[in-house]
């Protein structure tokens, strides 16, 4: 399970407040190969139309719905997802305990 904190959630929603048609707009959270620790993390809307039971996991939280790919959430299940709000940085942060390496910057990881 991927749980974002009420911080985060909040900064989904008011991202979602801008998009054009966010009526039935999904967060998709997942990962890809990159970055210099050998996975990325990525985040993204989808269209609900694109949510299918076989291949992603679905979560509700605080009327935020969040889907995550089957084979995605192996490397990050129990992530939890903050927003950081400083002078050094202003973005998403990723705490994942299956995380064996992590870079600099926080967005990219190894298992």
């Amino acid at each position: 399970m991927i749980t974002l904190t009420d911080k985060a959630i909040k900064e989904v929603k008011r991202v979602m407040e801008d998009l054009p048609e966010a009526t039935n707009t999904l967060l998709r959270v997942g990962v890809a190969g990159g970055g210099c620790s050998g996975f990325e993390y990525k985040l993204g809307f989808v269209e609900e139309t694109e949510y299918s039971d076989k291949t992603h996991n679905k979560y509700e939280q605080n009327g935020l719905t969040v889907i995550v790919e089957k084979k995605a959430e192996l490397f990050i299940d129990g992530t939890t997802i903050d927003w950081i709000e400083d002078l050094s940085k202003r973005g998403f942060s990723f705490n994942n305990p299956n995380a064996t390496q992590s870079c600099g910057c926080g967005e990219s990881f190894s298992v």
